[in-house]
């Protein structure tokens, strides 16, 4: 990613609302570039569907992007709230030039963000984005419209039934949800009415959750953040699954039917799994993870004929990667999964349709297909630095490392990062000995922190 970027970042802009870059001056001028630079390629009015998730802030953001759309004479429509990865299938399916989602996806309501599909559905690439950045921060570079240059926008709230009728799409026809009884938390997020809808119409008796935005309790204490709500739910009504997505449904976390959390990295070894097993991997075998999937999934992954190949932490570089090896199948331990064949990005309530596709296909519980994926121990630590320097340039974390990898003898791993936001290394181990693991861990961090410090 270019460092020379101001307001992108790696999912788009995002900060706290009405606080720069978060504003509505910020919005328009977006909507302004994002319409010019569509329009110049295309030759048209250029039509941009705007999604939003349930926050306060997404009125004012809402409004003043589509003004800029209207400015630059593109023709913008409204969904209302709808989940990331619906706003992404809704510009292709509508063949719509682009395609923009404000939220903040699992951030708290007083936060906001913008993130913008291109009209195959995909993020715009690094350069794209500079682009852009480059003619908000010099609106001379965007011909002003008049008159009859100038655009339109309706609201479109239909579009919702698209999505829906795409999610259960995606579920195999041989099966049913009849007889399931699935808890489903909506986050009081963009998915807080039709994940609920999407399970229903397939035959699952549905307990909602997380179903009553008031702009302010989107991902407060509901949601994939606070699965623990949900899980107490699913042992109350007994139920099957609970399943809980994010503010902007585009990750999900599973709780089986006695009430555990199931891990990340669990439900992308078992979907993996179900893919090959079921002849829907590509002919590579190739699984795109990230640095901080678990080792344990590597090892799995290896054990059933599958390779895993990481990418830095985001979606979109785990897509990204998909797009260029040609794999169909990604996802991260947040939750995360990406299922090429049916999404461009990620979306929590078709990866909870495609886990119990596995779980009908197996014939086996969500808890069974999940101890299956055994994970290592891992320990992470963090350490206050003054400075970033690249790690492989500090001769004594260079020694440091290789004394540690020969420690692990190829039964673990180890990660140095540095925190996007905050004066802060990250040291990570993992490995099968969970002592050994502990060892390494904090000999590094006391490395690093003497090194960087």
């Amino acid at each position: 990613m270019s460092d020379t970027r101001k307001l992108f970042g790696t999912d788009g802009i995002r900060g706290k609302a009405n606080v720069h870059p978060m504003t509505g001056e910020v919005a328009m001028a977006l909507g302004r570039a994002v319409t010019h630079y569509f329009q110049k390629n295309s030759g048209k009015k250029p039509v941009i569907i705007i999604g939003k998730d349930t926050r306060l802030s997404c009125y004012m953001l809402e409004q003043a992007f589509s003004a800029g759309v209207c400015s630059q004479g593109g023709r913008a429509i409204l969904t209302g709230p709808l989940p990331t990865p619906g706003v992404a299938f809704v510009t292709t399916s509508m063949r719509a030039d682009a395609g923009v989602m404000i939220s903040a996806s699992h951030n708290p309501f007083e936060d906001n963000g913008i993130k913008i599909f291109d009209r195959t559905g995909h993020k715009l690439a690094d350069e794209v984005e500079l682009e852009l950045e480059r003619m908000i921060l010099n609106p001379s570079l965007i011909p002003s419209k008049t008159g009859t240059e100038l655009g339109s926008a309706k609201r479109l709230d239909e579009v919702i039934g698209r999505y829906i009728v795409h999610a259960k799409s995606a579920f195999n026809s041989h099966y049913s949800l009849e007889g399931l009884r699935i808890v489903v938390d909506g986050a009081n997020g963009a998915g807080y009415k039709l994940a609920p809808q999407v399970f229903e119409e397939l035959g699952a008796e549905v307990i909602s959750i997380g179903k009553e935005p008031n702009g302010h309790n989107i991902n407060k204490n509901c949601g994939a953040l606070f699965p623990l709500n949900c899980a107490e739910q699913v042992v109350k009504f007994r139920a099957d699954l609970g399943v809980c997505v994010d503010g902007d449904a585009d990750r999900l976390v599973l709780i089986d039917k006695t009430g555990a959390i199931v891990d990340g990295d669990k439900i992308i070894g078992l979907c993996a799994r179900f893919l090959k097993d079921s002849g829907q991997l590509d002919a590579g075998h190739e699984v795109i993870g990230t640095v901080m999937s678990n080792f344990g999934l590597e090892v799995f992954l290896k054990k059933h004929g599958m390779s895993l190949h990481r990418t830095q932490v985001g979606d979109r570089y785990i897509v990204e990667q998909m797009r260029s090896s040609g794999a169909v199948f990604g996802g991260e331990p947040s939750g995360h999964l990406v299922f090429k064949k049916h999404s461009t990005t990620g979306d929590g309530i078709l990866a909870a349709l495609k886990v119990i596709e596995a779980m009908k296909f197996y014939k086996k519980e969500l808890s069974e297909l999940a101890a299956e994926v055994e994970l290592y121990p891992q320990m992470l630590l963090n350490t206050v630095i003054a400075r970033k320097l690249p790690f492989e340039d500090v001769p004594a974390i260079q020694a440091a490392v290789k004394e540690a990898e020969k420690e692990l003898h190829g039964t673990g791993r180890l990660l140095l990062r540095y925190s996007g936001t905050e004066h802060l290394a990250r040291v990570m181990v993992e490995g099968q000995n969970a002592e050994l693991v502990k060892k390494i861990c904090h000999q590094l961090k006391d490395v690093v922190a003497k090194q960087l410090g």
